[in-house]
C-alpha cells in the first residue's frame, strides 16, 4: 500500500511517501512545498494546493495521513495554520483518498515510544525504518514520520476487520 504522510505549514508543508508491505515500509519520496510569505493569504493557499495536487498526481498514494495542528497562543497564526491544514486535508479527499489524523504526540510516540520526544530522535528513527533516506528537510522528515505512524495504524485497523 502506498501512504502519503503530509505536515502542515503555510510557510512549508512536508510530505513523504513510503510503500507498505506487511510489516515491511520502504522510502518512496519527500519533499517540501515552499510557499513565500510575501504573498497574501489566499495565493500562499492556492500554491500549496497546486502543489499537493502535483504530489498526489505523480505519486498516487491509496491514504493519506495528516497531523493535526498544534494550538499556537496567537490565535491568528492558529487560524492561518488551520487554513493550510483545510487545503493539506482537501487534496487527498478531492482524489478519493482516505485520510488519518494524528496528533503530534501520536506520531512521536509511535515511533520513538516518547510522545515528548525532539524533532532528531523522531528523525533519527525515521532513518532507522526507511535506511538509506536523504530528507528533504526537517518538515519532509516529519511527513515521513505521519505517514509511518499512519502504516501502523492502518495496519492495525485491517487486523480488525478481519477479525470481526
Amino acid at each position: 500500500m502506498r501512504l502519503l504522510g503530509l505536515d502542515p505549514g503555510l510557510r512549508r508543508t512536508g510530505w513523504g511517501v513510503i510503500e507498505a508491505v506487511g510489516n515491511r515500509l520502504s522510502h518512496v519520496a519527500n519533499g517540501v512545498i515552499s510557499v513565500p510569505d510575501t504573498l497574501d493569504l489566499a495565493n500562499r493557499l492556492a500554491l500549496l494546493y497546486a502543489g499537493l495536487v502535483e504530489v498526489v498526481e505523480h505519486y498516487a498514494p491509496e491514504s493519506a495521513g495528516v497531523e493535526e495542528t498544534f494550538v499556537n497562543v496567537d490565535a491568528r497564526s492558529t487560524l492561518k495554520l488551520g487554513q493550510a491544514r483545510g487545503v493539506v486535508m482537501l487534496v487527498p479527499a478531492l482524489a478519493g483518498i482516505p485520510i488519518g489524523e494524528y496528533p503530534a504526540n501520536t506520531v512521536k510516540k509511535s515511533l520513538v515510544g516518547y510522545g515528548l520526544a525532539g524533532k532528531p530522535q523522531v528523525a533519527h528513527m525515521v532513518a532507522r525504518l526507511l535506511p538509506g533516506v536523504t530528507f528533504a528537510g526537517p518538515d519532509a522528515a516529519d511527513a515521513l514520520a505521519v505517514a509511518i505512524c499512519h502504516a501502523h495504524h492502518s495496519s492495525t485497523a485491517r487486523r480488525r476487520e478481519a477479525t470481526a
